[in-house]
């Protein structure tokens, strides 16, 4: 991407927008973004980097005003969640923005959308708006790149949560036949390649462009290794005939929290099949340095907390990256703060062991948490640190006299993390707080144990900073 050149982002609070910009900025970019409601952009990491333009697509306010001086704009919105008419939402949106581009002077604007065949009649009503809402780009506006793409793998990415809920949820699954659906799925890395070059194409480019990663398979096979990146067992899919895409929607609905306004259209798209035409592309975008991302890495990023692109964004629907499960309980303690927090800071280790509740709770949760024998913090520890074992937990952040996060080291369905803090109120409060991400069914069930224990130990807890068991605070949960 050239250096200085001017982008507008339509769609920064949504899953592709939001992992874009940092992309663009990092190219060199100055990048403007579109927002109905600049708010929900207040705690992305690089609000303080960009321009917002507060503009409403679907009634055209502000939007002249954000296209004004824009050289490349970026079409990344999508009507779908607002019910039965999106498609006529999509193609009102679609008109507007392309006559503002146009009058604006708009050099480009680069589109995703989706693969399939427009000629197929039986083509679904989700892909046949992809498709227009293209057309409708170049013919109104002003040379569009669209780029084409299947199931995009990663963390927020609808249709990969949709396949998580389904795979991590139902380790026995009756399926429609969609099962067998050919599909192309592509990484989200290799989409945001794409797209941040996309801008930099020499000009005149008008025209559509497929692309996918490196595997053409099916969706029992994305299911089967989705099981394998994440760790769970085979799963058992048994496809049958007589599911309607009507009962396959009610279906995912029940099993995942995708809305079911999201879930209809894209369970009724699954019976398409998306598989690149071509990958003429790579004549005026290379493949990146590493290649396209097959289908067992790109799972294994989304998996992974360290890959950025996979991370959850503060805009992105509470369902993004999969269950989370928390439990808190707060009570006020009739004790200085300073000596909750000593208590608290004990959890798990040597100090105090003896006599510690905190020092038990540390023992309880290991074993509930699959560790027979605690392993036992630094000898005579008087404050944690960012890294020290406590029991089973591994300390992750300190705030002295205030906060501990923990997170277990052990094996077991999930992802477990412990918080304690001591808020300096008159009286003081003690919070403990249990975030559990399960894993599989089993990590499923393994919370609802967790939970329990969890207000067991609390209580513990609090007993050892009372000093006395008869003092026992009262609970406020």
């Amino acid at each position: 991407m050239a250096g200085s050149m001017r982008v507008l982002v339509t769609g920064a609070t949504g899953y592709i927008g939001g992992r874009l910009v940092p992309r663009l900025l990092e190219a060199g970019a100055e990048v403007r973004c579109l927002a109905r409601n600049p708010a929900k952009l207040d705690g992305a990491a690089w609000r303080g980097l960009v321009e917002v333009a507060e503009a409403d697509l679907f009634d055209g306010t502000g939007l002249t005003r954000a296209l004004s001086g824009v050289d490349v704009a970026y079409y990344l919105v999508h009507a779908i969640d607002t019910g039965a008419d999106f498609a006529a939402r999509d193609r009102e949106m679609a008109h507007r923005f392309a006559a503002a581009a146009r009058e604006a002077g708009v050099r480009r604007i680069v589109y995703l959308g989706g693969l399939g065949d427009a000629g197929n009649a039986r083509l679904s009503a989700h892909l046949t708006s992809r498709a227009e809402v293209g057309r409708i780009l170049r013919q109104d506006g002003v040379p569009t790149v669209a780029l084409r793409a299947a199931v995009i793998i990663g963390t927020g990415s609808v249709s990969f949560e949709m396949l998580r809920y389904l795979t991590e949820r139902l380790p026995v699954m009756v399926t429609p036949s969609w099962v067998r659906t050919q599909i192309q799925p592509v990484a989200i890395d290799d989409v945001l390649h794409y797209l941040t070059e996309a801008a930099s194409l020499p000009a005149g480019i008008d025209r559509d462009f497929d692309i996918g990663g490196p595997d053409i398979i099916d969706y029992q096979d994305m299911m089967q290794r989705y099981a394998a990146a994440a760790g769970l067992i085979r799963r058992l899919v048994l496809p049958v005939p007589l599911l309607s895409p009507r009962l396959s929607s009610l279906w995912v609905g029940l099993i995942t929290p995708v809305p079911g306004a999201m879930a209809r259209p894209l369970v009724d798209s699954l019976r398409n099949e998306v598989v690149c035409r071509d990958h003429d592309i790579a004549e005026l975008v290379p493949d990146p340095p590493t290649g396209l991302l097959g289908i067992d890495e790109a799972l294994r990023r989304a998996l992974s907390p360290q890959a950025p692109a996979s991370d959850v964004l503060s805009t992105d629907p509470r369902w993004a990256g999969g269950a989370e499960h928390s439990t808190e309980s707060r009570a006020t303690v009739d004790v200085t703060p300073e000596r909750a927090w000593q208590v608290a800071a004990t959890l798990g280790g040597d100090a105090g062991r003896a006599r510690s509740g905190a020092g038990r709770t540390g023992g309880l949760l290991g074993r509930l948490f699959g560790t027979r024998r605690p392993q036992r913090g630094p000898a005579g520890a008087a404050e944690p640190r960012a890294g020290d074992m406590r029991g089973i937990w591994r300390i992750e952040q300190v705030q002295a006299g205030r906060s501990l996060r923990l997170r277990a080291e052990t094996r077991m369905p999930g992802e477990a993390h412990l918080e304690l803090r001591v808020e300096y109120t008159d009286p003081p409060v003690l919070v403990q707080r249990l975030v559990f991400r399960p894993r599989g069914l089993a990590g499923e069930a393994y919370w609802h144990l967790a939970r329990v224990m969890h207000t067991l130990l609390f209580d513990r807890l609090l007993r050892s900073v009372a000093g006395r068991e008869h003092r026992l605070p009262t609970l406020t949960r």
